[in-house]
């Protein structure tokens, strides 16, 4: 099929806010829970074309390959539980296992829509950062086995804490910029109280490449996930600013 399997962020928020059974952020709790979940040895496998998922974070992915739907339409019959991995190369129609990253997600299937243009549209949470072992199966869809991706752990100092903030404010101004972000992201924004959601939220929804998007959920440290995320934010930040600088002056 020529569609491909994608993230629109623009249409996110308002179709989760449409399900009352659960709602996008995390708490504190919630991610400790989910993180001593137990991870199953073996994952059908969702490759993605130009998003990567990150954990604890709820996205509404428009589902267009054959194999894909029947993979989503299985796992919603059975537990709900996938994997998600980007591709490497977004122009590749069927990716085989060796095409796929090594690092991928753990998913809930939470929702499935048939949208009114006749596609499916499929809402998911990440859950746990997994690497990819071996391949089992590759027809009708891909599954492998997996390894849980360990968090190392970080020093909350002072200077870690100041990152965290300033990496807070600078997503509130981008957020304040950017007319094609709903608002709702702002409110959200505000009320994620995990350090490491918040950075996977912000990670999720940065207008970054899929590339770097992959290599932060692959980094096992937060404090240098957090530095990168600074880093790119700073970089969209100026991008805006200048844009907003130069409409103002036509």
């Amino acid at each position: 099929m020529s569609k491909q399997d994608q993230f629109d962020f623009s249409n996110a928020l308002p179709i989760i806010n449409e399900d009352t059974e659960f709602f996008p952020l995390m708490s504190q709790q919630d991610e400790d829970e989910m993180n001593n979940e137990e991870t199953p040895e073996i994952l059908p496998i969702l490759p993605l074309r130009n998003t990567v998922l990150f954990p604890g974070v709820v996205i509404p992915i428009t589902v267009g390959r054959d194999k894909s739907i029947k993979l989503i339409k299985d796992a919603y019959k059975g537990n709900k539980t996938i994997g998600v991995v980007s591709q490497r190369d977004v122009s590749i129609e069927d990716p085989t296992f060796e095409q796929l990253n090594s690092v991928g997600t753990v998913a809930h299937v939470i929702k499935m829509l048939q949208m009114p243009d006749g596609n499916t549209t499929v809402i998911i949470q990440g859950k746990q950062r997994f690497r990819l072992i071996e391949e089992v199966q590759s027809e009708p869809y891909i599954k492998v086995t997996i390894t849980k991706f360990t968090e190392a752990k970080h020093k909350v100092d002072k200077e870690f804490k100041a990152l965290v903030a300033s990496i807070k404010e600078m997503s509130s101004q981008i957020i304040q910029l950017s007319p094609n972000i709903p608002s709702e992201a702002g409110i959200a924004l505000k009320n994620i109280e995990s350090t490491s959601f918040l950075i996977n939220f912000i990670s999720s929804n940065m207008n970054a490449d899929v590339a770097d998007k992959q290599k932060m959920l692959e980094m096992t440290n937060l404090r240098e996930r957090a530095t990168m995320v600074m880093e790119l934010l700073t970089l969209e930040l100026q991008m805006l600013e200048l844009k907003n600088q130069i409409q103002s002056k036509v």
